[in-house]
């Protein structure tokens, strides 16, 4: 591990310690820094930007940091709303209250970013395991490709919000 940390410093090693060893296994990325993104770096991300799920969508709206999002699984649709917030460690955290027909909660959902080279990585926050966001080159596989401009989200969500309220 010490090879792959030589230039990063404390920080990076706090980083690196929770990066898969897959993740250094090239010479090439094992001699670059660990950087966490920056608020402004995570903020051109997700901002405006709708998160494409298998059961929905969350909406990243960059007015006010509102987000609100929307799932179905298996025939039971919930909604999300709430705010989205960066720091400049690296940590996207959304706040949300989840209502769905069995009832409401509040939930706090954060993930974590890192970039080597060119390369982000993402992982559920604080004990997700690290896989690769964004490749230098950008692939078709990248989860960095289901943040889309349009935004699919907000119409079914308004509709789900208005059926809850009259049951």
């Amino acid at each position: 591990m010490k090879k792959y940390l030589r230039t990063g410093g404390i920080a990076c090693l706090a980083l690196a310690l929770f990066l898969p060893p897959a993740a250094f296994a090239t010479s090439a990325t094992s001699q670059k820094k660990v950087e966490p993104l920056s608020a402004a770096e995570l903020t051109a991300i997700y901002s405006g930007k709708t998160w494409v799920w298998g059961t929905g969508g969350g909406r990243f709206d960059a007015k006010g940091r509102r987000f609100v999002a929307y799932t179905d699984e298996k025939g039971k649709q919930s909604l999300g709303e709430g705010r989205w917030v960066v720091d400049n460690n690296g940590k996207l955290c959304i706040f949300a209250k989840w209502t769905a027909s069995d009832g409401a909660g509040r939930a706090a959902t954060c993930f974590g970013h890192v970039k080597i080279g060119d390369t982000i990585y993402q992982r559920r926050h604080p004990f997700g395991h690290w896989y690769v966001f964004r490749h230098a080159s950008e692939r078709t596989s990248d989860e960095f490709r289901r943040l889309i401009a349009a935004d699919t989200i907000s119409s079914r969500a308004l509709d789900l919000k208005k059926n809850l309220a009259a049951n």
